[in-house]
């Protein structure tokens, strides 16, 4: 698959695929590297890794840059911000929630926030979703979902070293799945 990738930050993510895509594990090219933040460190790296890499505050920026680029399938990796996509993506766009949605989803909900909340509620089993975005926060069809069991003495931040383990495998999995069965195979038959 033809790929963007969009983040807000330092690129773990982006480090994940670029590993996986260089040993054979990752059936997709990123065509380019988009950050709604000017100096993310993910930005950065595209450039050490060689990818097209750009800043763009806005939708509509984000969507320009696209336009440039042969994109299938475009992959939040840490991206906070709701993204909406060119009409021709408009189904392409998968994300990583650092929960098993439904629970601990929607406005408000990602990265340390989601693994606080966790640890507050008490729960046994957290783990990653990968899913569609559709213009709701954490709405759309999910492709893969990974588990990761939670002691009492967790804290948020063992929380979030756990998932994110998880969210290695997991991202890259929905991206080859997608690769094998087509955008249109997650979505409901209209």
């Amino acid at each position: 698959m033809r790929i963007a990738v969009l983040l807000s930050g330092s690129g773990r993510t982006l480090d994940n695929f670029h590993e996986r895509i260089v040993a054979g594990a990752l059936n997709a090219t990123i065509q380019v590297v988009i950050s709604n933040v000017a100096d993310a460190l993910g930005l950065e790296k595209a450039k050490r890794y060689g990818y097209p890499a750009f800043h763009a505050a806005d939708n509509d920026a984000i969507n320009a840059i696209l336009g440039d680029y042969d994109v299938e399938l475009v992959c939040l990796a840490g991206y906070l911000k709701l993204y909406a996509p060119p009409e021709r993506l408009r189904r392409a766009v998968l994300n990583i929630h650092p929960s098993l949605i439904p629970s601990f989803c929607g406005p408000g909900f990602y990265g340390m926030r989601v693994h606080r909340a966790v640890k507050e509620r008490g729960v046994r089993v957290s783990g990653c979703s990968v899913h569609f975005a559709n213009e709701v926060y954490d709405e759309g069809p999910i492709v893969v979902q990974k588990c990761v069991p939670i002691t009492a003495e967790d804290t948020p931040k063992d929380i979030a070293a756990k998932v994110f383990a998880v969210e290695c495998e997991a991202f890259p999995e929905a991206i080859n799945l997608v690769a094998a069965r087509g955008v249109d195979a997650f979505w409901p038959a209209v």
